[in-house]
Protein backbone atom coordinates (compact mmCIF):
# COMPACT_ATOMS: atom_id res chain seq x y z
CA UNK A 1 0.00 0.00 0.00
CA UNK A 2 2.86 2.44 0.75
CA UNK A 3 4.45 1.75 -2.65
CA UNK A 4 1.11 2.42 -4.32
CA UNK A 5 0.78 5.70 -2.41
CA UNK A 6 4.24 6.82 -3.50
CA UNK A 7 3.48 5.90 -7.10
CA UNK A 8 0.21 7.87 -7.07
CA UNK A 9 1.91 10.85 -5.40
CA UNK A 10 4.49 10.95 -8.21
CA UNK A 11 1.88 10.45 -10.90
CA UNK A 12 -0.88 12.85 -9.71
CA UNK A 13 -0.72 16.64 -9.54
CA UNK A 14 -0.08 18.32 -6.19
CA UNK A 15 -3.72 19.24 -5.48
CA UNK A 16 -4.84 15.67 -6.10
CA UNK A 17 -2.02 14.24 -3.97
CA UNK A 18 -3.33 16.21 -0.97
CA UNK A 19 -6.77 14.65 -1.38
CA UNK A 20 -5.11 11.28 -1.76
CA UNK A 21 -3.65 11.54 1.74
CA UNK A 22 -7.21 11.91 3.08
CA UNK A 23 -9.06 9.47 0.84
CA UNK A 24 -6.71 6.48 1.09
CA UNK A 25 -6.96 6.10 4.91
CA UNK A 26 -10.74 6.55 4.71
CA UNK A 27 -11.00 3.85 2.03
CA UNK A 28 -8.85 1.55 4.16
CA UNK A 29 -11.11 2.14 7.17
CA UNK A 30 -14.18 1.34 5.06
CA UNK A 31 -12.54 -1.87 3.81
CA UNK A 32 -11.62 -2.87 7.37
CA UNK A 33 -15.21 -2.31 8.49
CA UNK A 34 -16.53 -4.28 5.53
CA UNK A 35 -14.13 -7.13 6.28
CA UNK A 36 -15.24 -7.24 9.94
CA UNK A 37 -18.89 -7.30 8.84
CA UNK A 38 -18.23 -10.20 6.44
CA UNK A 39 -16.39 -12.18 9.13
CA UNK A 40 -19.36 -11.68 11.48
CA UNK A 41 -21.73 -12.90 8.75
CA UNK A 42 -19.67 -16.09 8.44
CA UNK A 43 -19.61 -16.47 12.26
CA UNK A 44 -23.42 -16.12 12.42
CA UNK A 45 -23.85 -18.71 9.66
CA UNK A 46 -21.54 -21.20 11.41
CA UNK A 47 -23.26 -20.58 14.76
CA UNK A 48 -26.70 -21.23 13.26
CA UNK A 49 -25.38 -24.45 11.73
CA UNK A 50 -23.86 -25.62 15.03
CA UNK A 51 -27.01 -24.65 16.92
CA UNK A 52 -29.20 -26.74 14.64
CA UNK A 53 -26.74 -29.67 14.55
CA UNK A 54 -26.24 -29.97 18.32
CA UNK A 55 -29.62 -28.52 19.42
CA UNK A 56 -27.87 -25.77 21.39
CA UNK A 57 -30.06 -23.30 23.29
CA UNK A 58 -30.48 -19.84 21.78
CA UNK A 59 -28.87 -18.20 24.83
CA UNK A 60 -25.60 -20.10 24.30
CA UNK A 61 -25.48 -19.06 20.63
CA UNK A 62 -26.23 -15.43 21.58
CA UNK A 63 -23.45 -15.25 24.20
CA UNK A 64 -20.98 -16.87 21.78
CA UNK A 65 -21.84 -14.43 18.98
CA UNK A 66 -21.53 -11.43 21.28
CA UNK A 67 -18.10 -12.58 22.43
CA UNK A 68 -16.95 -13.08 18.84
CA UNK A 69 -18.38 -9.67 17.88
CA UNK A 70 -16.41 -7.96 20.65
CA UNK A 71 -13.16 -9.57 19.44
CA UNK A 72 -13.75 -8.91 15.73
CA UNK A 73 -15.07 -5.36 15.97
CA UNK A 74 -12.57 -4.45 18.70
CA UNK A 75 -9.72 -5.62 16.48
CA UNK A 76 -11.22 -3.77 13.52
CA UNK A 77 -11.43 -0.52 15.50
CA UNK A 78 -7.79 -0.79 16.62
CA UNK A 79 -6.67 -1.54 13.06
CA UNK A 80 -8.72 1.36 11.69
CA UNK A 81 -7.25 3.76 14.23
CA UNK A 82 -3.75 2.60 13.26
CA UNK A 83 -4.52 3.30 9.59
CA UNK A 84 -5.80 6.78 10.54
CA UNK A 85 -2.43 7.59 12.08
CA UNK A 86 -3.01 6.99 15.77
CA UNK A 87 0.28 6.20 17.48
CA UNK A 88 1.12 2.54 17.94
CA UNK A 89 2.24 3.27 21.52
CA UNK A 90 -1.17 4.76 22.31
CA UNK A 91 -2.94 1.73 20.81
CA UNK A 92 -0.69 -0.69 22.69
CA UNK A 93 -1.32 1.14 25.99
CA UNK A 94 -5.06 1.06 25.39
CA UNK A 95 -4.95 -2.61 24.42
CA UNK A 96 -2.93 -3.66 27.48
CA UNK A 97 -5.27 -1.64 29.72
CA UNK A 98 -8.37 -3.31 28.29
CA UNK A 99 -6.65 -6.71 28.42
CA UNK A 100 -5.80 -6.21 32.12
CA UNK A 101 -9.37 -5.22 32.95
CA UNK A 102 -10.65 -8.18 30.92
CA UNK A 103 -8.31 -10.60 32.71
CA UNK A 104 -9.43 -9.35 36.13
CA UNK A 105 -13.09 -9.64 35.10
CA UNK A 106 -12.45 -13.12 33.69
CA UNK A 107 -10.98 -14.44 36.95
CA UNK A 108 -13.67 -12.69 39.00
CA UNK A 109 -16.40 -14.39 36.95
CA UNK A 110 -14.60 -17.70 36.48
CA UNK A 111 -17.25 -19.80 38.23
CA UNK A 112 -20.00 -18.33 36.06
CA UNK A 113 -17.94 -18.72 32.89
CA UNK A 114 -17.06 -22.32 33.72
CA UNK A 115 -20.76 -23.12 34.14
CA UNK A 116 -21.50 -21.45 30.82
CA UNK A 117 -18.80 -23.49 29.10
CA UNK A 118 -20.03 -26.69 30.76
CA UNK A 119 -23.57 -25.95 29.52
CA UNK A 120 -22.16 -25.88 26.00
CA UNK A 121 -20.32 -29.16 26.64
CA UNK A 122 -23.50 -30.82 27.95
CA UNK A 123 -25.21 -30.10 24.63
CA UNK A 124 -22.24 -30.90 22.40
CA UNK A 125 -21.30 -34.17 24.12
CA UNK A 126 -24.97 -35.13 24.63
CA UNK A 127 -24.21 -36.09 28.24
CA UNK A 128 -27.95 -35.90 28.96
CA UNK A 129 -31.07 -34.17 27.70
CA UNK A 130 -34.18 -32.64 29.19
CA UNK A 131 -36.39 -35.52 30.33
CA UNK A 132 -33.51 -37.85 31.24
CA UNK A 133 -33.18 -39.22 34.79
CA UNK A 134 -29.64 -38.71 36.05
CA UNK A 135 -27.75 -39.26 39.30
CA UNK A 136 -24.57 -37.55 40.47
CA UNK A 137 -22.45 -39.97 42.49
CA UNK A 138 -20.11 -39.05 45.31
CA UNK A 139 -18.43 -42.43 44.75
CA UNK A 140 -19.39 -45.64 43.00
CA UNK A 141 -20.93 -47.32 46.08
CA UNK A 142 -22.88 -44.38 47.57
CA UNK A 143 -26.19 -42.98 46.31
CA UNK A 144 -26.01 -39.44 45.07
CA UNK A 145 -28.23 -36.58 43.93
CA UNK A 146 -30.88 -37.95 41.59
CA UNK A 147 -33.70 -36.45 39.54
CA UNK A 148 -35.30 -35.91 36.16
CA UNK A 149 -33.78 -33.08 34.09
CA UNK A 150 -36.46 -30.42 33.55
CA UNK A 151 -34.29 -27.45 32.50
CA UNK A 152 -30.74 -26.68 31.34
CA UNK A 153 -29.72 -23.03 31.26
CA UNK A 154 -26.38 -21.26 31.05
CA UNK A 155 -25.58 -21.63 34.76
CA UNK A 156 -27.78 -24.32 36.31
CA UNK A 157 -29.33 -27.68 35.46
CA UNK A 158 -32.63 -28.19 37.27
CA UNK A 159 -33.54 -31.71 38.42
CA UNK A 160 -37.02 -32.72 39.51
CA UNK A 161 -36.19 -34.67 42.65
CA UNK A 162 -39.68 -35.92 43.51
CA UNK A 163 -43.29 -35.32 42.54
CA UNK A 164 -44.06 -33.07 39.57
CA UNK A 165 -43.18 -29.46 38.68
CA UNK A 166 -46.41 -28.20 40.29
CA UNK A 167 -46.10 -30.13 43.59
CA UNK A 168 -42.71 -31.62 44.20
CA UNK A 169 -39.10 -30.84 44.99
CA UNK A 170 -36.41 -29.77 42.55
CA UNK A 171 -32.67 -29.17 42.70
CA UNK A 172 -30.61 -26.56 40.86
CA UNK A 173 -27.09 -27.83 40.28
CA UNK A 174 -24.21 -25.84 38.72
CA UNK A 175 -23.40 -27.20 35.26
CA UNK A 176 -19.72 -27.61 36.17
CA UNK A 177 -20.70 -30.16 38.84
CA UNK A 178 -21.65 -32.68 36.15
CA UNK A 179 -18.02 -32.75 34.98
CA UNK A 180 -16.55 -33.11 38.46
CA UNK A 181 -18.41 -36.26 39.54
CA UNK A 182 -19.46 -39.57 38.06
CA UNK A 183 -22.80 -39.36 36.28
CA UNK A 184 -25.34 -42.20 36.22
CA UNK A 185 -28.22 -42.17 33.71
CA UNK A 186 -31.38 -44.17 34.33
CA UNK A 187 -33.25 -45.75 31.40
CA UNK A 188 -36.65 -47.31 30.72
CA UNK A 189 -38.64 -48.66 33.65
CA UNK A 190 -35.81 -47.92 36.07
CA UNK A 191 -36.03 -44.23 35.13
CA UNK A 192 -39.83 -44.20 35.54
CA UNK A 193 -39.53 -45.56 39.08
CA UNK A 194 -36.58 -43.39 40.06
CA UNK A 195 -38.67 -40.29 40.86
CA UNK A 196 -41.02 -40.34 43.83
CA UNK A 197 -44.56 -39.42 42.68
CA UNK A 198 -46.34 -36.39 44.10
CA UNK A 199 -49.03 -38.36 45.96
CA UNK A 200 -46.32 -40.19 47.93
CA UNK A 201 -44.82 -36.84 48.96
CA UNK A 202 -48.13 -35.63 50.38
CA UNK A 203 -48.58 -38.83 52.34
Amino acid sequence: MNKLNRFLHDFLPAWAAEWLDILVPLIEVVLIGLGAWLVMRVARHLTRKLTSTYALPVTVATVFLRSVAVLIYGGAVLWALERLGVSGAVLWTAFTGFATVGAVAFFAAWSVLSNLFCALLIYVTRAFRIGDVVELLESGDKPGVKGRVIDINLVYTTLLESGDPASGTSLQLPNSLFFQRALRRWHGAAADGAILPAQQIRT
